[in-house]
């Protein structure tokens, strides 16, 4: 159940990137926070929201479904990519490394961490939603914790 859900965060920022946690959590429809996901998509498809989100989302998403053998779940997650609406994807160019190089250096962070928040300072987003507190770090972008709202 959603103990706090961050309208405020949604008004004040139209164009958000999900990070690859936001993903699995509705697909997969993760018991404590799948609600809060399905808000968020529900924004997204309405319009009330521009999402975004890079090509490393989709190896992340992909390698357990793989591996387990779960084609039901790659062909969950290739339905959701190719057809909701108001959802960009972003490939990883020069800008986007050099920009996560500088963001590795400066916050240490791991380089798919350094490639999700560069993709997303990139493509002019001003909101990140995730469920990894080190995401904070990151001055260029605000940060919302899923954990923080459920």
């Amino acid at each position: 159940m959603v103990k706090h859900y961050p309208e405020s965060f949604f008004k004040k920022h139209h164009k958000v990137y999900l990070d690859t946690s936001v993903f699995i959590y509705f697909v997969e429809q993760h018991a404590r926070y799948y609600d809060f996901c399905v808000s968020i998509f529900k924004n997204v498809e309405e319009g009330r929201i521009e999402a975004s989100t890079s090509t490393l989302t989709l190896l992340e998403i992909l390698v357990q479904p793989y591996r387990f053998k779960r084609d039901d779940l790659v062909l969950k997650f290739y339905s959701l990519f190719t057809t909701y609406p108001h959802l960009s994807w972003i490939k990883l160019t020069l800008d986007i490394s050099d920009i996560a190089a500088r963001l590795r250096a400066e916050h240490n962070l791991r380089t798919p961490d350094a490639i999700q928040a560069a993709s997303a300072i990139s493509n002019s987003a001003t909101g990140f939603i995730c469920n990894d507190k080190a995401f904070r770090k990151i001055k260029d972008i605000e940060c919302l914790v899923i954990d923080d709202c459920v």
